[in-house]
């Protein structure tokens, strides 16, 4: 069993940005990832991997990153960090796809310690359809439920529902997608060896390029005008909820983290259409209808 220093997790999240991108890649066929290393003066750095304009992709990004420095007043007060200073890395992946019937995806595996000897695991991922479609959903969730089982039975329920209440726009009383899992602080004192909660993770992240495959391998026809703008409709929710809600956009703004980086999940366009309300009966108010907590996909 290796020693599962800081560096060794760290070096396996790098290897599996880069498992990651090679699969997209061949999934989308057209676009190639481009690769920006930084630096952060306060201590690490990170790469980020940026696509766009593909044959499935219109815009993505695979992020690593191995930050380190002080605790903050103000990450003590928002993120609850208790100590004086943190070591975080991790893999954030946010995919926007180019047909309204393909969908928005996004993964995050991480791990983050402190000096005073704390540390945890936290993730997850959720599908986020333009249009929802209830097959779809159903077999991106059952992927997940048998990943979770591997790892411990009882988890997907739990993480399942998490997501739920997580990827929610209170203000809109909308779920941002069909869910997903979604875990946080997931410590060895939880019941899971060190080791086991790291190979969930590993497993989590070689499962996304699987899982976009899927959902990605129908082709349609060229959009309609109706579609493209749902589909910036929707997109405008998704930025609503990273920048008032998701709590990784809102650690790397307050621990000084590469604002870049920070803000690739951002779609290529929004629209913000004054009290839109779809027709009824259309595909758009079913997707609307479907966006709710606590729906059993499998």
């Amino acid at each position: 069993m290796p020693n599962l220093t800081s560096e060794f997790i760290a070096n396996s999240f790098r290897e599996l940005q880069v498992y990651i991108t090679d699969k997209l890649e061949k999934n989308d066929g057209l676009a190639k990832f481009s690769s920006d290393e930084w630096e952060r003066e306060e201590g690490g750095g990170g790469r980020t991997m940026i696509i766009g304009e593909g044959a499935k992709i219109i815009k993505g990004g695979v992020a690593f990153s191995k930050v380190e420095g002080e605790i903050t007043a103000l990450m003590r007060e928002q993120m609850g960090m208790k100590g004086d200073a943190f070591l975080a890395t991790g893999v954030s992946i946010v995919i926007h796809s180019r047909h309204p019937l393909h969908p928005t995806m996004h993964m995050n595996v991480r791990y983050f310690e402190t000096n005073l000897g704390e540390h945890w695991f936290g993730g997850g991922i959720d599908l986020t359809p333009i249009y929802v479609d209830p097959l779809l959903a159903k077999s991106f969730h059952q992927s997940l439920k048998t990943t979770c089982d591997q790892f411990r039975v009882e988890t997907y329920e739990a993480y399942k529902t998490w997501a739920d209440e997580y990827f929610y726009l209170p203000h809109r009383k909308e779920t941002r997608g069909v869910g997903g899992i979604f875990f946080d602080h997931l410590k060895p004192t939880n019941g899971e060896d060190k080791q086991s909660i790291f190979e969930f993770c590993l497993d989590l992240g070689r499962l996304f390029p699987v899982l976009y495959a899927a959902q990605t391998a129908s082709a349609f026809p060229e959009p309609s005008e109706v579609q493209l703008s749902w589909q910036a409709l929707r997109w405008s929710r998704y930025v609503e909820y990273n920048l008032l809600f998701d709590r990784g956009t809102r650690f790397g703004i307050i621990s000084n983290g590469r604002t870049e980086s920070i803000l690739l999940s951002m779609p290529p366009m929004a629209h913000w259409k004054y009290n839109y309300l779809p027709e009824e009966g259309s595909l758009e108010l079913q997707t609307l209808q479907s966006l709710k907590k606590g729906i059993d996909w499998v």
